[in-house]
């Protein structure tokens, strides 16, 4: 093992009381999280709800809940990136310049280079791989099971242990914020900085085994809903009858199948190079800087298309959803995903063309990543056909589709720009680049939110208050449109990225306009924290049948609002593409089934749970070098494997008869909200009213 600087001892490896920091900044961060977390134990203590958490959601193989422990992990994360942006645009508003004043120990600002360097690593990593990444996974965990009329995912306990796995990488994150520090070596984690020499603290390898654990869950995830996909259709769901949606999660996790383990290797061998000191990756011992940039890109551009082909699918649900008509091309729109997904394989190297590859190389990539274009493009012109001479409902749902439309317009007509090597060499490194991406990412952001919103009440039964989600999309529509189009602005005006102080003061005014979107995005964060308690307070008011929107065309609105644990009483005939029309247009919609069977369904398991605290162990061990912990946490996981490939009983059958009782309740209840929506003058049960905000 390579020697690292500073005190090592055999209990605690690297781990001492000088690596709790003395930021003031980090130390209120600290105290919110104690105190937050004191209150979350304390309530389930004095509501008794120990029990519950363990039975129904800690230990479950459920995709359901699973899918939303998912969705959980992403927004905690996503509100940590968030307040990484926010203090990165109030550090340039402040450091105007290389004579601004400092505060807090800062010669500009409120930052120390070091500090900041280690926000906008954090910011990139978190928004990237532990926002963006779990919530699109668990809404695919949720989603893809009911639109292909299966029962669970085909591997439920692999389903969970992916799960606490990404959770162990969102931890090891969370830990680096209060015990040590993180990579200051950007998101990318560009070599040479990486390496030991440059990198001699531990925020480097928090930053490698947070990704690479959480990165098994992801392949453990994209092998499952492959196989989900491909195995557990119900009958009549032939392939030209999945619903788009499923179409490009199935495109998505062949990405992540085939792109993760080549992260993984790339994560490996720089491990081998800090810890064991070999040097694929230093350039005066015979390694290859550029060796680690390609593999690294070679994950990283496809990444892009796993996070944004599921956002293209939920459009494709939402916009016919409100349209009230079929969607326009839905073999083009097939055809379209599986050719982003096999072009995005051959763009990488358009992160680099100022490397000086030669007119060859980067023309060839120039070419390849203008032929992205032809799929998007496929797809804007299809779903403005969808929408074309259609009953158009602007619902909140819709709203957010149409905001990721016009999201994709300006960051698919910018990255043409990108493409073209001359005008890349003059905006390389600039913050026109950080606005495309970000513009890109807004299309996953609003295709999140509208998703979220439209399959809500499939999981919980009642609707998300449609007057404060309005404020929500109007709120964060301003924020994102006043920060990104100044920095589209500076970027052309030279401003770099990465800057911890503005080195031009004349572009003062538009880093204002940015913090003033900032501002936006914080109103936008207290319209939907209010969303989510109004319509929690009010759920009863707004319950929902089966087929929440009363225009819904899949086969997951046939399920029962909540859906049951076993999804579907009985498995679904599929005879049409768009199921619910059929059977609406059949008068079958509401159905009962005749007769009732025995279903098998996967038990609960601690298992999972158990193998995720002894990875986040392994994770802890490895990042402070503390060996005993790091092997017997290795030996621990090896254990249990083995352990629970003993175990054969994994299932159990819920009878008939039970089957049929809990049908009977869910039936009553779909009676009651019936009737409480026509005592409420009339109004269809399936637009509930709405509850004042």
């Amino acid at each position: 093992m390579v020697n690292v600087q500073g005190p090592w001892s055999p209990i605690f490896g690297r781990l001492s009381l000088g690596a709790i920091p003395d930021n003031p900044i980090i130390a209120g961060a600290f105290i919110f999280s104690v105190v937050l977390g004191i209150l979350v134990l304390a309530y389930l203590t004095y509501a008794d709800r120990w029990g519950y958490l363990w039975r129904e959601w800690l230990t479950t193989v459920d995709h359901k809940k699973i899918g939303v422990m998912y969705i959980i992990i992403g927004l905690v994360m996503l509100f940590r990136g968030f307040i990484d942006a926010l203090m990165m645009r109030t550090q340039q508003v402040l450091a105007d310049g290389a004579h601004s004043p400092g505060f807090l120990g800062a010669a500009h600002g409120y930052l120390v280079p070091y500090h900041f360097d280690q926000i906008y690593s954090a910011h990139g990593t978190i928004m990237i791989l532990f926002a963006a990444t779990p919530i699109l996974v668990g809404l695919m965990n949720v989603v893809v099971p009911l639109q292909i009329g299966a029962r669970d995912m085909a591997f439920p306990y692999l389903n969970a242990l992916g799960l606490w796995l990404t959770a162990v990488g969102a931890a090891l994150i969370m830990l680096s914020l209060f015990l040590g520090d993180f990579s200051h070596a950007g998101w990318v984690g560009l070599t040479p900085l990486t390496e030991l020499a440059y990198s001699p603290g531990v925020g480097t390898d928090y930053w490698m085994w947070a990704i690479q654990i959480s990165s098994v869950g992801t392949t453990l995830g994209a092998a499952n809903l492959i196989a989900t996909i491909i195995k557990m259709r119900a009958p009549g769901m032939t392939w030209g009858r999945l619903p788009i949606f499923t179409w490009t999660a199935l495109s998505t996790n062949i990405i992540a199948l085939t792109s993760f383990p080549v992260l993984g290797v790339a994560l490996g061998l720089l491990g081998l190079d800090r810890y064991f000191g070999t040097h694929f990756f230093t350039a005066g011992m015979g390694g290859n800087l550029m060796l680690y940039s390609d593999l690294f890109w070679i994950w990283g551009h496809p990444e892009v298309y796993f996070v944004i082909l599921p956002a293209f699918g939920m459009m494709s649900e939402i916009i016919p959803t409100f349209s009230e008509k079929p969607l326009f091309g839905y073999v083009t729109m097939v055809a379209a995903s599986f050719a982003i997904a096999g072009v995005s394989w051959s763009v990488w190297l358009h992160h680099f063309f100022t490397m000086g590859a030669g007119p060859r190389v980067n023309t060839f990539f120039s070419i390849a990543t203008m032929v992205v274009g032809i799929p998007t493009g496929v797809k804007v012109f299809n779903w403005a056909f969808t929408i074309y001479r259609g009953r158009s409902r602007f619902e909140t749902p819709m709203m957010w589709a149409i905001g990721a439309l016009f999201m994709l317009l300006v960051g698919g007509l910018t990255g043409m720009m990108l493409a073209m090597p001359p005008v890349n060499y003059s905006v390389h490194n600039s913050v026109f680049v950080v606005a495309h991406f970000h513009t890109m990412l807004m299309v996953v952001v609003y295709g999140i939110l509208g998703a979220v919103t439209y399959w809500f009440p499939k999981v919980f039964g009642f609707r998300l208050n449609e007057s404060l989600g309005k404020r929500f999309f109007w709120t964060f529509t301003i924020g994102t449109i006043m920060v990104f189009i100044p920095m589209y602005t500076s970027g052309f005006m030279g401003m770099t990225r990465r800057l911890d102080f503005l080195t031009n003061p004349a572009l003062f005014p538009f880093e204002v306009a940015e913090e003033l979107g900032i501002g936006f995005y914080l109103v936008s964060v207290y319209y939907f924290v209010r969303q989510l308690y109004v319509s929690l307070r009010d759920r009863n008011a707004n319950r929902v049948g089966a087929d929440a929107w009363g225009s819904a065309r899949t086969l997951e609105w046939l399920a029962p609002s909540p859906v049951p644990f076993y999804n579907f009483a009985v498995t679904p005939r599929v005879n049409a593409r768009d199921e619910l029309v059929w059977r609406r247009g059949q008068g079958l919609e509401g159905a009962a089934p005749t007769h009732y069977e025995d279903i098998p369904m996967p038990r609960n398991t601690s298992v999972p749970l158990v193998i995720g605290a002894f990875a986040l162990g392994l994770g802890f061990g490895l990042v402070w070098r503390i060996w005993w912990l790091t092997d017997a946490s290795f030996i621990a996981i090896i254990l249990t494997v083995i352990a629970r490939s003993f175990v054969r009983d994994t299932d159990y059958v819920v009878k008939a008869e039970e089957v049929e009782r809990i049908e009977k309740k869910l039936r009553q209840r779909a009676a009651e909200v019936a009737r409480a929506g026509a005592s409420a003058g009339g109004i269809d049960v399936l637009r509930p009213r709405e509850s004042s905000p």
